[in-house]
């Protein structure tokens, strides 16, 4: 009888650390959405940098500049809609605090625990700092509050949130460990392309499971019918840094071609709103392989 119960015991605390394992909330530091004016600049600039509006820009006509969400990502795992990130307390992000902002972008958990899906571009945004979280945070939470209720995903039934926890999981291990650059340009390209742009999102390619295939990093991809160019080494060969750079201000290749598609809007609204010295960094970045000599 004895070891019937040491057996069961075994089994409940290795069940019970697996439960945790895959579905524990995080343990965060308290922190403070900041109420400052340089706050809430520095976070809209992140917001801008971020590509936010990309996918959150409201519905209601084309001209919409607000991030009241509702745009439709069609997808082989389903249909998601982005969500309203304006500070309207019934449909919004008003009752967010700076821990909920932590754990939604930097864990892709919500304020009740459950998980977003990876449509969210949460695994780029874990590698973000807290201090540009919480100010992009100030910044989203100064704006017009919109009322504007977006649709639930639209997924297959054996795709829920909580199946999420085992996708993330496996992703945890497929991710390789994270390239050190000693060069602060370098770096700060790798930052703005990795995480706050998170350029990978779309441009790297993904296994069965919906994983990107990091090995392959910024090979293409296709999204739903639409296929994504790649942007790595091989790719960008016959670019220079002055080429590349003039590409994110206006959209022209080295062959004196615009680009098209959504990378149109990426440029307007994105990287063409970036800092010269931001600009630069990512420039840097993506040609490496010819300027960190």
């Amino acid at each position: 009888m004895k070891i019937r119960y040491v057996i069961l015991l075994l089994l409940a605390i290795g069940l019970g650390s697996t439960s945790y394992w895959l579905f524990g909330l995080p343990t965060l530091a308290d922190r403070e959405i900041p109420q400052s004016a340089d706050a809430r600049a520095r976070g809209e600039y992140l917001v801008t940098a971020g590509g936010c509006l990309s996918c959150h820009r409201g519905q209601r006509s084309e001209d919409d500049q607000s991030l009241s969400g509702g745009l439709a990502l069609t997808t082989e795992f389903g249909t998601f809609y982005a969500p309203n990130i304006t500070p309207d307390v019934e449909t919004g992000i008003g009752q967010w605090t700076a821990r909920d902002f932590l754990l939604a972008l930097k864990h892709g958990r919500s304020p009740d625990g459950s998980f977003y899906y990876p449509a969210f571009p949460y695994r780029s945004y874990s590698g973000l700092s807290d201090r540009d979280v919480l100010a992009m945070a100030a910044y989203l939470m100064s704006l017009e509050p919109i009322s504007n209720q977006v649709p639930e995903a639209d997924t297959p039934f054996w795709l829920s949130r909580w199946a999420v926890a085992g996708w993330n999981r496996l992703a945890d291990w497929s991710q390789p460990e994270a390239e050190d650059f000693d060069d602060e340009q370098i770096a700060r390209g790798a930052y703005l392309a990795r995480n706050l742009g998170h350029c990978g999102e779309c441009h790297t390619p993904r296994n069965a499971l919906g994983i990107p295939d990091l090995t392959r990093e910024f090979a293409g991809a296709t999204l739903g019918e639409e296929v994504i160019e790649p942007i790595d080494a091989e790719a960008l060969a016959e670019w220079t840094f002055e080429s590349f750079d003039l590409f994110l201000l206006l959209g022209m290749k080295p062959d004196a071609d615009f680009v098209g598609g959504d990378m149109n809007e990426v440029i307007e609204y994105n990287t063409s709103k970036l800092t010269d010295a931001d600009r630069d960094a990512l420039a840097a970045f993506f040609t490496r392989h010819r300027t960190a000599d």
